[in-house]
């Protein structure tokens, strides 16, 4: 019995001895495989990269990104026995004043009074390089135990973390509205604002402006939270956007810009866009607009502007052209053989009747040359000549010359303009009406594109903004090449050069002639359909669409004067002033020579 009770008890001691093994292997097991708040011994420090800059042909920069930074601190690790050498040192590496400092301590430590965890943002304006210098004194408040550990043994200083991209344009409205604007996003998960493009050239270039890649710096801390670099450091180098260059020249784009406004002024206009292109390669030099906005303003102050405001309107605006349509017309005629350039065409002394269709003149003749009905602009000669294309070479014709489809140009929400389909060719009203500008619709840029035909042999280029590429590192990238296409023979090109010089010289556009270079083009003046309804408005559409070359440059120039005063609609009297301060323009800074 005595033996029996003595086993017994070994035998509880030896299960209470097991227990309690267990209940301690238990314990650390917890210990071990429970998330402790602890600082992680591994940490990562982003460094975000930032989109690519425009850059103008001379190495301008029209828009560039930098990052903006935000230094805060936690009040629950404050030492309030160092927070006022805290403000001083601050104050010192900030620049901000020492009284700001202090209240907005003060009025963050009243809410925080019943919460922990009170994150107070000191400034969230910050740029790169005072950036650096606060990270430098992050380190030296730690050193100086201006920060006191928590009860987890945790500490937490004086952060400056990434707060978002800002973009610049220090040239204000310069290029817009092509140029374009951006808008801040904030990615879900991400305590970062980046930008995107929503118009113009920051939206078309978007894929390549846009950042590649985020760099990040990951490895092992030191008891300051700082990263301690060695061979098991991970460094991954950011990639910032490309930057895109620009064919655009800043003088001449400002100088136009400059030529806009006054003539707007004087006019009384609700818009002048103009644009100079470079005809044997298709470069734009320069494409302004009278109605411009500040693209850094857009956020802030949208109420300033309306929608239109923000359109490019070379590329958005479709409207009916009026008689600068009439020598495609012609020179459709001209490449099928269809036409004489001396031939007569009755003028029927400015009125002439076609079906139910009254169509008249300003230049009254009872009979015109063939070419004079392009010198002295008669809707009643291109009406009757207009009849012998065959419905389908007229609607191919024109589609051949860029109407009813896009330029290609490197813009967005480019217009395609309208042609009606080709059955109404067959009518020999529309056909009259098509000839001479009207029943189609097109956009300044495919006007500009089809007279540069004349002015480069007969050969349509595609015209581009952008010229290439390049990298954070200067390495070039090239973008895809311009298309060509043959529209019409050289000889045919030659021969409406020509005539187009005869409208200057003694047509409707006297006004461009200067002497020593060769300059040519067609005035036109359309009024405005009306939006909801049948019928015209008495506004008006004025243009002059041309060229002026010297014996080595050839450059294609377009001016639309939208919505002059009544008194000075006329084409002559509106896009063609304007057209020769623009080539004086050209002539002062260097692109023309006057030859004796």
């Amino acid at each position: 019995m005595e033996s029996s009770n003595k086993t017994l008890k070994i035998a509880s001691l030896f299960l209470m001895f097991v227990v309690a093994i267990a209940i301690f292997l238990l314990a650390v097991l917890k210990i071990v495989l429970e998330e402790r708040r602890l600082p992680r011994l591994v940490i990562s420090q982003k460094d975000r990269a930032i989109r690519g800059s425009i850059i103008s042909s001379e190495g301008y920069q029209i828009a560039y990104s930098n990052k903006k930074y935000k230094a805060a601190i936690n009040l629950d690790y404050l030492d309030p026995a160092k927070e006022e050498l805290f403000v001083n040192l601050f104050h010192i590496y900030s620049d901000i004043p020492k009284e700001e400092i202090r209240k907005k301590l003060k009025r963050y430590k009243r809410r925080c009074k019943k919460r922990s965890g009170c994150y107070v943002t000191l400034s969230s304006d910050i740029d790169a390089k005072r950036a650096y210098q606060l990270r430098i004194l992050a380190r030296k408040l730690l050193q100086m135990n201006v920060f006191v550990f928590d009860e987890r043994g945790i500490r937490r200083g004086l952060d400056v973390i990434e707060y978002k991209e800002m973009r610049h344009y220090p040239y204000g409205d310069t290029c817009t509205p092509v140029l374009g604007y951006i808008r801040q996003i904030e990615r879900k998960g991400e305590n970062y604002r980046r930008v995107k493009g929503i118009k113009g050239i920051e939206r078309y270039y978007e894929k390549y402006l846009r950042p590649k890649r985020d760099g990040e710096i990951k490895g092992k801390r030191d008891i300051g939270n700082n990263i301690i670099f060695n061979k098991e450091t991970l460094v991954k180098k950011r990639m910032d956007g490309y930057n895109v260059h620009l064919n655009l020249n800043l003088l001449l784009q400002k100088n136009l810009e400059k030529i806009l406004d006054t003539h707007r002024a004087d006019l009384q206009a609700w818009e002048i866009i103009a644009a100079v292109m470079e005809s044997d390669s298709g470069k734009i030099l320069a494409i302004a607009s009278s109605r411009r906005y500040d693209p850094s303003a857009v956020g802030r102050h949208a109420s300033r502007y309306g929608y239109e405001d923000f359109n490019a309107k070379a590329v958005e605006y479709s409207f009916e052209p009026g008689s600068v349509m009439k020598p495609i017309t012609f020179a459709l005629l001209l490449e099928h053989r269809l036409v004489n350039l001396y031939e007569l065409v009755k003028g029927y002394n400015g009125r002439y009747k076609l079906g139910n269709s009254i169509i008249t003149d300003e230049h009254r003749e009872d009979w015109f040359s063939a070419e004079n009905v392009i010198v002295y602009s008669s809707n009643i000669g291109m009406a009757q000549l207009a009849q012998r294309l065959s419905y389908d070479r007229f609607y191919e014709g024109l589609k051949r010359f860029g109407f009813g489809r896009k330029s290609g140009i490197d813009l967005p929400f480019e217009h395609s303009g309208s042609v009606l389909p080709m059955y109404r060719f067959k009518s020999p009203v529309y056909k009259a009406t098509i000839g001479y500008g009207y029943g189609i619709k097109a956009t300044f840029i495919q006007l500009l594109n089809a007279y540069n035909v004349f002015n480069n042999d007969g050969e349509m280029i595609t015209p581009r903004i952008a010229s290439f590429l390049s990298d954070a590192s200067g390495r070039k990238k090239a973008l895809p090449p311009p298309k060509k296409e043959v529209v019409i023979s050289s000889k045919t090109a030659n021969t409406m050069r020509k005539i187009l010089q005869k409208v200057v010289e003694k047509g409707t556009a006297k006004v461009a002639k200067i002497e020593g270079l060769e300059i040519g083009g067609k005035t036109g003046t359309a009024k405005i359909a009306k939006k909801r309804s049948k019928g015209y408005t008495k506004k008006y559409h004025s243009s002059f669409f041309g060229f002026a070359n010297d014996k080595k440059h050839r450059y294609t120039i377009g001016v639309l004067v939208i919505r002059p005063s009544f008194e000075r609609h006329f084409a002559a009297q509106s896009a063609v002033p304007v057209f020769r301060d623009i080539v004086m323009e050209l002539l002062a800074e260097g692109y023309l020579t006057i030859t004796p």
